[in-house]
């Protein structure tokens, strides 16, 4: 393998000129900067990424967590986020954390020792003083876990208040709601959402409400036994797509009837709502939007760290599918 030294032999320059021709940095002529360059190809010379990074401080990485790639919302947004990194020269590292603290601190310390360069961050655990050593930008995603971060999202409650309102619009007359995970700030806003709508309705109980965890499988064994002993529901609004699928094969494996006799909406817009029977009504996040937006303002504080926190709030959009039905 090539060395920076064997550049500099075969270009007769010091290798402090090919340094400088390889980082952009000081004034090289054009006629010894193309030697340098042939030079470099004729021998496939490829810099050291890690001795580079230790040297400038910087690796050109930005690593993104996510709590759970297998939901499709998470593929969807790091899509976004690997296009905008990838056009400004960054390499772009995903990393699957299973919402686990543990997890999460680890993958922050190692890659902190790498100089990665930013932090786009999805996650119900993580806290202030786990950042508190981090010196790199962090921007967090989908929910927020600290106001003095950089973050994007979506307004969480007006869009759980749309969905619960659509649903009473279409003829429900008594709406559940299956939620997120108790330690998610979104799923927090889309509770108070549902609650805006129906707490001071006749017909209300409490039990009507129960926590999921952002997955399809927790979801289904959830929703069978909510429709189980209360027969009654004829609504359900879900926190994510997710975990409305788990209510639509729960309704199913019970023999009810879906949108004759239960309509359910989820959130999130992921493209999985278009492949089941029925397809699913859901409150659409801007996904590719949201996920652009994050890289786009991390990329930007770690042009200007000293600029101050960044917090977006994009809108939602309600797609009605055949998952819902107004009654006659």
């Amino acid at each position: 393998m090539a060395t920076i030294r064997d550049v500099a032999k075969l270009a007769n320059v010091s290798t402090a000129t090919v340094s400088r021709v390889l980082n952009n940095n000081g004034y090289v002529n054009s006629e010894t900067k193309n030697r340098v360059n042939e030079a470099i190809e004729k021998l496939q010379y490829r810099p050291n990424d890690v001795a580079r990074s230790l040297f400038k401080g910087s690796s050109k990485m930005i690593a993104l967590f996510v709590p759970d790639i297998k939901n499709p919302f998470f593929p969807e947004l790091a899509r976004a986020v690997e296009d905008v990194t990838n056009q400004h020269n960054y390499t772009f590292i995903l990393c699957n954390t299973d919402d686990n603290h543990e997890k999460e601190v680890t993958y922050l310390n190692a890659l902190t020792q790498k100089s990665v360069d930013g932090f786009i961050i999805v996650s119900s655990t993580i806290t202030e003083e786990d950042l508190h050593h981090i010196t790199s930008p962090v921007i967090s995603l989908d929910r927020k876990f600290s106001s003095k971060i950089s973050s994007v999202t979506v307004n969480n409650r007006k869009g759980a208040r749309e969905a619960t309102a659509y649903l009473q619009s279409i003829g429900c007359k008594k709406i559940a709601h299956i939620s997120g995970p108790q330690t998610a700030s979104n799923t927090e806003e889309r509770l108070k959402g549902y609650l805006d709508v129906v707490e001071h309705e006749a017909w209300f109980n409490s039990n009507y409400v129960v926590t999921g965890d952002y997955r399809f499988e927790n979801s289904y064994e959830i929703a069978k036994q909510l429709l189980t002993n209360h027969n009654d529901i004829d609504g359900v609004f879900v926190a994510n797509d997710l975990m409305a699928v788990g209510v639509l094969k729960a309704a199913e494996s019970l023999h009810i009837k879906i949108p004759e006799q239960l309509s359910v909406i989820g959130f999130d817009g992921i493209t999985i709502g278009l492949t089941t029977t029925p397809s699913l009504t859901t409150i659409q996040q801007p996904i590719y939007e949201i996920g652009s937006r994050a890289a786009q303002i991390l990329l930007q504080l770690i042009d200007h760290p000293e600029q101050k926190v960044i917090q977006e709030e994009l809108e939602v959009t309600l797609i009605e599918r055949d998952s819902t039905k107004r009654k006659e």
